[in-house]
């Protein structure tokens, strides 16, 4: 769980009904023409936009924003270590079924077993990691659609409660309702894309280039087995794109 997506969440969430509590109530601020407009009007704006399957997809995606998959990169240096010290001693033929974090490490891994040599190590990598920021970019493109068509979704809810206003100013009684979907659907607008989305598509794009670090580590750990490095000498390559805090870690294990 990230605890700073969860407190973001609740907290901005928080503060913007806590005022609307202050002002009166929460109740002025709900309107179901408006919500029709902007929830569901964007919905199907940016399912229009995109393929299906990507469209959908992209719901489990968010989700990463509060429960992301994130691996320890001291972790992976310290069992990449390990395995290179049985590559060195027994073969690459002992790395065959040994338990790794995730697929990506697996099917490296499996690759040093089926002889691989470096060059078609790294190339098969190199595209596993651009296939993958692939993906990622395509669901945070779905994120930014709703960031886009939200405001815009908005402002069409604004015309249409001032032409809903403007003619109907016979009538005193229906201007009010007129105004309030025409207003509210500017702030619904607002909230979709800037507390909603925005912080998530951000969240999801840190989280994509921590996902290429860590496979990078990962696939120079591999090349070093690969060339039959020793063991140091690949826990020094693979520590080097650490945060300083892990590469002293490091320092002191040696």
């Amino acid at each position: 769980m990230d605890i700073a997506s969860l407190i973001g969440f609740i907290g901005a969430v928080g503060a913007i009904i806590a005022s609307m509590v202050m002002g009166g109530g929460v109740a002025p601020f709900i309107d179901t023409q408006s919500i029709f407009i902007v929830f569901g009007g964007t919905f199907f704006a940016v399912m229009y936009a995109n393929p299906l399957p990507v469209f959908l997809g992209s719901f489990g995606a968010m989700a990463k924003a509060f429960m992301p998959p994130v691996k320890k990169l001291d972790e992976t240096v310290e069992k990449m270590v390990e395995l290179a010290g049985m590559a060195r001693k027994d073969g690459m033929m002992a790395l065959e079924g040994q338990p790794v974090p995730d697929k990506f490490f697996e099917k490296g891994m499996q690759l040093l077993v089926d002889g691989a040599d470096e060059q078609k190590l790294v190339k098969q990598l190199n595209s596993e990691i651009a296939s993958m920021k692939s993906r990622h970019e395509a669901n945070q493109n779905v994120i930014q659609g709703w960031v886009d068509v939200a405001p815009a979704m908005g402002m069409i809810g604004t015309l249409i409660g001032l032409v809903l206003m403007l003619g109907n100013m016979g009538d005193p009684k229906s201007i009010g309702p007129a105004m309030a979907v025409a207003l509210l659907t500017t702030l619904y607008g607002a909230f979709v894309a800037n507390v909603l989305f925005a912080p998530i598509k951000s969240k999801l794009e840190y989280y994509t280039a921590y996902e290429v670090v860590y496979r990078q580590i990962i696939m120079e750990g591999l090349r070093g087995i690969a060339r039959s490095e020793s063991p140091r000498n690949i826990q020094d390559n693979m520590a080097a794109a650490l945060p300083p805090k892990l590469q002293s870690k490091f320092d002191v294990a040696a």
